[in-house]
């Protein structure tokens, strides 16, 4: 593709020899001559020196560099944007496999692709365009939008509901039992029945590994436009806002509360019964204990203000030193005591 036509795709000012052909996109590190590249966070730019990418996608003009440019407002948003003109990922045929068991019951939509082994259980109702792969589990009474798209070893357990363009990669758990016993008098444990659904709405996609728990009563329900990351547990009754992104190997205990674009980073974990309320920001390995603010930024466990735990978290590497000089003082103001109560002693003889 002539770079003058990757940037009227992408709606992109040229700067440089319209001409080009580029063949790809790749990070600048590893394009080659013939692929488009990106710069979105301006501490890297001392690297588009090394790079040897035809040509960059950027916010801002390159003046003093011989490497064509893509003006873009958004070069991380266009970036993906040109990928998909150069790799589409491989779409199964129409169709329903023969080695595929589907009850008579359940009702699939037309344009489906449906792989050997997949399993879709009685009262089931699909939409247009859902590409099921070999070994999804799908129970009985499920409801699903169009254009789902349900990777290998994924299973949706039963009565929950998916809106459209859903996609859930491999291993994801959609209404498995949520985590719920009582404890009888000789200390043994009885599992609670799980009664309630999982709703995912439109737009949402799961990514491997990672696990939706169906409610006790009622609902667990991830809002439109949500991205989950692999390896997150969602517990029963949770609420994940509109497009609110969780990243990996992150815990929701129940009946947590995420309103509309929190972020959560990796290996956050937040106890039940509480809300992070909307456009929050909770940093890496925070524990979060008690509601959350809108518009908060936290840190640490237990999390609280991240401008106040980065100075505390400096603060305690220093804790040795300051632990040493307070000794030290303590000592000093020891000795003095002592000086002061031997002078008082000889005055008074």
């Amino acid at each position: 593709m002539k770079l003058k036509s990757l940037a009227e795709a992408l709606g992109c000012e040229l700067h440089g020899d319209p001409d080009i052909e580029i063949r790809g996109v790749a990070g600048m590190e590893h394009a080659r001559p013939d692929e488009l590249t990106f710069l979105a966070n301006p501490k890297y730019a001392h690297k588009v020196k090394q790079t040897k990418a035809a040509a960059i996608l950027v916010s801002q003009p390159l003046t003093d560099l011989p490497i064509a440019s893509l003006v873009s407002a958004n070069p991380y948003l266009d970036f993906a944007r040109a990928l998909e003109l150069f790799y589409q990922p491989p779409r199964p045929p129409a169709g329903i496999h023969p080695l595929a068991s589907i009850d008579s019951s359940a009702t699939i939509g037309e344009g489906a692709s449906i792989g050997p082994y997949a399993v879709i259980g009685r009262n089931v109702r699909i939409g247009r365009n859902a590409i099921i792969h070999p070994h999804v589990v799908i129970y009985e009474g499920v409801e699903i939008g169009d254009d789902f798209v349900a990777h290998s070893g994924a299973v949706v357990r039963e009565y929950c509901r998916i809106g459209n363009r859903v996609i859930l990669q491999n291993q994801v758990v959609v209404g498995g039992d949520g985590f719920g016993f009582a404890k009888r008098a000789d200390g043994t444990h009885y599992k609670i029945v799980q009664s309630g659904i999982t709703v995912i709405e439109d737009d949402v996609e799961v990514q491997s590994l990672s696990s939706v728990d169906r409610a006790t009563v009622g609902e667990t329900r991830i809002r439109r436009g949500a991205k989950i990351d692999s390896l997150v547990q969602i517990g029963h009754a949770c609420v994940v806002g509109e497009n609110s992104i969780i990243c990996a190997q992150t815990g929701l205990a129940g009946s947590t509360v995420l309103g509309k674009n929190v972020l959560l980073a990796g290996q956050v974990g937040v106890s039940g019964h509480l809300t992070i309320h909307e456009n929050s920001v909770v940093y890496a390995q925070s524990g979060v204990g008690s509601d959350v603010p809108p518009g908060s930024v936290i840190s640490g466990s237990p999390a609280f203000d991240a401008r106040q735990w980065l100075r505390a978290a400096t603060a305690l590497q220093k804790l040795p030193e300051l632990l040493k000089a307070v000794r030290q003082l303590e000592k000093r103001i020891e000795d003095l005591a002592a000086q002061a109560a031997a002078g008082k002693a000889i005055t008074h003889d």
